[in-house]
């Protein structure tokens, strides 16, 4: 398995790329990560803050696999920007339909006061206000941790029809977050039950998505 670097650039922003990449700066001295890609290179962005996550699938993938990296990506650049702004804990969520992001969010515990703003339920929320409508069964959610039992209820009620995840949540136990979470719903046969494709992202997307606890447990606190 390729090996993924998370690092701390110098505009104060995170970036994770893989041994074969390096990070460069740009003559306008914005921060920049080179991402091969099917043979060639791409470059990723980071400015005014953003947090860029370089893609680490290079060479030749099947193209779904390639799409949910593309969206977990953007979760998990959700995460990191939600603990640097202070609104909340290290999760991360992005709501697709017909391969355009509807509403891409990060958890806002802290920022709305809210115990129950999590990533997956605020981004549930700000799709049906976008979207103008309670069901999302045309819908698909990337989020950068397994959802807890309330998201997952969520994400059941909204109709959405496949669920991609990052970090099992164990990675979040780790650091100090619910234990019960993890088996909360596992064994009950509920996943099974739920009308609904779930995926979780393997190889370096899973990596990318767990080092986020480790990278941020020192940025945070929730209680």
């Amino acid at each position: 398995m390729e090996e993924v670097k998370v690092v701390d650039l110098k505009d104060g922003t995170t970036a994770a790329f893989t041994a074969h990449q390096e990070v460069i700066e740009a003559k306008d001295g914005d921060i920049s990560v080179p991402s091969a890609i099917s043979g060639h290179q791409e470059v990723v962005e980071t400015k005014d803050g953003t947090i860029s996550v370089a893609s680490a699938f290079a060479g030749h993938h099947e193209a779904v696999q390639d799409r949910d990296h593309k969206f977990l990506t953007k979760a998990v650049e959700e995460a990191y920007r939600g603990v640097d702004c202070g609104d909340g804990g290290p999760f991360g969520a992005v709501v697709v339909r017909n391969d355009e992001v509807v509403v891409s969010c990060h958890n806002l515990v802290l920022n709305q006061t809210d115990p129950t703003a999590h990533a997956e339920v605020t981004a549930i929320r700000e799709a049906c206000k976008k979207l103008n409508r309670i069901e999302l069964s045309d819908c698909e959610i990337y989020a950068s941790c397994e959802p807890c039992p309330m998201c997952f209820g969520a994400i059941h009620l909204s109709r959405i029809k496949r669920l991609v995840y990052g970090a099992k949540a164990e990675a979040a136990i780790a650091i100090g977050f619910d234990d019960f979470i993890a088996d909360a719903l596992r064994g009950t046969g509920f996943y099974q039950k739920a009308n609904l494709e779930i995926k979780r992202a393997d190889g370096n997307g899973a990596i990318i998505a767990e080092q986020v606890f480790e990278k941020t447990k020192e940025k945070f606190r929730l209680y």
